[in-house]
């Protein structure tokens, strides 16, 4: 069966549109839960210990601040990090199509014949395969390494998406402490707007990840509400 050079090309577009798709909500998802969580248990932890919630306000901020550029970073140098090992494993390729040629005939050949091919056609495919070193190594990559492309963009993209979510979580806990002077008073509307966002965003975050529902939101609540109460109990255990 024969594709409409059209129809190849909408398919692959497709593909890669589904990729970026995945990967900005995977980023989301990394930046937002540490976002509501980590700033969510500071200022809890300092609430106990201060009695202004000017004090929670800036060192949330500069929580915030420093933690949105760290998990960037991470984000980025994850990203860097799959970009160089793809390009690693391609150049090791691409020397084995040139040098070890028979080797990568073979392995070429039981890939196909693991795709339930016929000897013949099998013969066929990788004579024609092996007639264009780049298509060839492109298609190691992806059925022999089990490894696609990386987005060139993919570590920019991710520390600007894992930094922002990270920004965009932590101001829900910390929003609450700018209407109260009084940070116990802060806390107790900082506690139930973020357990509410964090319910919320469990339950989003395990439709998407296919966990079951309820059982995730809940989950995640309850790390979030454990940290906030560790960081408040460790901060009166101190303060006594």
């Amino acid at each position: 069966m024969h594709l409409h050079p059209e129809t190849t090309r909408h398919l692959i577009d497709h593909n890669e549109e589904h990729v970026k798709s995945s990967d900005l909500i995977k980023d989301i998802v990394i930046g937002m839960s540490d976002g509501l969580t980590v700033p969510f248990a500071l200022a809890a932890g300092l609430s106990g210990a201060v009695d202004q919630s000017s004090l929670v306000i800036t060192a949330g901020i500069a929580e915030i601040a420093a933690g949105s550029i760290a998990m960037g970073l991470g984000g980025y140098l994850a990203g860097r990090a799959e970009i160089d090992h793809y390009d690693s494993e391609q150049k090791r390729e691409y020397y084995e199509v040139d040098n070890l040629r028979e080797k990568e005939v073979a392995e070429t050949r039981e890939i196909f014949m693991h795709m339930g091919l016929s000897e013949a056609t099998v013969n066929v495919a990788v004579d024609e395969l092996a007639k264009d070193k780049n298509k060839w190594v492109k298609f190691m990559m992806k059925y022999e390494l089990d490894l696609e492309e990386p987005d060139p963009k993919r570590a920019r993209n991710s520390a600007f998406t894992i930094g922002v979510s990270y920004i965009a979580g932590g101001i829900i806990p910390l929003s609450p402490y700018f209407f109260t002077a009084e940070p116990h008073s802060g806390l107790i509307y900082s506690a139930i707007v973020t357990l509410i966002s964090l319910f919320v965003f469990g339950y989003f975050k395990s439709k998407l990840t296919g966990q079951p529902l309820l059982k995730g939101a809940l989950k995640v609540t309850a790390i979030g509400a454990v940290a906030a109460a560790a960081a408040y109990g460790i901060a009166k255990l101190f303060e006594a």
